[in-house]
């Protein structure tokens, strides 16, 4: 757990400074709404899942997702490999957009579980996934 925990805030700290990143969704980051209760609730770290909104729409969202060669792509959220999931292609695609964001499942909404790779071989993985993606 422990180098789970190490590898999802440094992922999130990374994705967080990213211009081709709208917003990203980590109870360790002080931006979290929810970091002050994570921080009373969460003594040893704050988990390995990280959620982030790519800048622009689902062609975005997907383009970055296909051209991320380390995470595997599953809609699991659990194990020891870094997994991603694109929430409006997987887990919700039968509903329409408009019933996804009514749920709070944006088109560009992408979902990582991170596991124990080392954290800079993931971090450069995604970095060059998201020159795919023009910041908007």
């Amino acid at each position: 757990m422990k180098q789970h925990n190490e590898n999802a805030a440094r992922v999130a700290a990374f994705l967080e400074a990213e211009p081709a990143v709208e917003r990203v969704y980590y109870p360790g980051l002080p931006s979290h709404p929810d970091h002050a209760v994570a921080n009373r609730l969460f003594t040893r770290g704050y988990g390995g899942m990280v959620s982030f909104h790519i800048r622009g729409g689902l062609d975005d969202a997907s383009r970055f997702v296909d051209a991320s060669t380390l995470p595997n792509l599953a809609p699991s959220m659990g194990g020891v490999e870094t997994l991603m999931e694109q929430p409006a292609l997987m887990s919700f695609y039968e509903l329409s957009p408009e019933q996804r964001a009514e749920i709070g499942i944006a088109e560009n909404l992408i979902r990582l579980s991170v596991g124990l790779e080392d954290a800079e071989d993931l971090i450069a993985d995604l970095r060059r996934a998201l020159c795919q993606v023009t910041p908007g």
